[in-house]
């Protein structure tokens, strides 16, 4: 085994590095919990109506942590596109 010594500034500058490393990782995967307007876009809908509609018929996954914030989750949005999908010819 190696030991590695490093001066105090340096293993500081190190770690920094690591985190920023970890955090652009992570930004690079999308979130799973949208928002309303992200999930119309995503759907290619204009209605929240229509947004409402596959919500109440429990064709897209949905969470409710406070009265008025509704997230919808983005791999059952994808699981609904892929289910309606049609080949071409």
């Amino acid at each position: 085994m190696q030991v590695v010594c490093l001066q105090e500034d340096a293993f500081y500058a190190l770690f920094d590095k690591v985190i920023e490393h970890i955090e652009s990782k992570r930004q690079d995967q999308p979130e799973k919990w949208i928002d309303g307007e992200t999930a119309m876009k995503e759907l290619g809908i204009k209605s929240t109506t229509t947004l409402q509609k596959l919500r109440n018929e429990g064709k897209i996954r949905y969470s409710q942590p406070q009265k008025k914030i509704i997230l919808y989750d983005r791999d059952s949005i994808n699981a609904y596109l892929e289910k309606h999908a049609r080949e071409t010819f």
